[in-house]
């Protein structure tokens, strides 16, 4: 089957231009975030999270972005960020886990690393990694 384009020009199926798969991926990922729903929702006890992170890729220049991110009770509980590596498939770093077990556990702190595990033509298998530092805020006990 073939995937019609402008002006009669098509692509095999499954070849679809990289803007088109951009927008799918994009389209996905805002919908994941919709059925996470707020962070008030999911984690009621919680005023605020911040999340620092460095992105790690395999080469020369380690260090591919530094990144902070700051969550208010309002924002989507979604804390799954995709891999930075062109082509890795099924990867990213869900740090899910690690804030749902700190606000099991009522801690205000945590740090750690995490792996891609997705798969690439041109990488190994630890081609990316993210070392995360995580702060959270609470609702005062009343």
């Amino acid at each position: 089957m073939r995937v019609p384009l402008l002006q009669g020009d098509s692509f095999p199926e499954g070849e679809l231009p990289h803007k088109q798969n951009y927008l799918a991926r994009m389209e996905l990922n805002r919908q994941n975030r919709l059925a996470t729903g707020p962070l008030s929702e999911r984690f009621p006890q919680v005023s605020g999270i911040m999340i620092s992170m460095t992105y790690y890729q395999k080469g020369v220049n380690p260090v591919l972005m530094l990144r902070t991110i700051h969550l208010l009770p309002s924002d989507s509980a979604y804390f799954n960020m995709e891999c930075m590596i062109k082509g890795c498939v099924d990867g990213g770093f869900d740090l899910t886990p690690v804030v749902t077990n700190m606000v099991k556990a009522r801690k205000k702190t945590g740090k750690g690393r995490i792996e891609c595990l997705g798969k690439t033509e041109n990488h190994t298998g630890d081609h990316a990694s993210v070392e995360y530092e995580i702060g959270i805020r609470y609702e005062r006990s009343r």
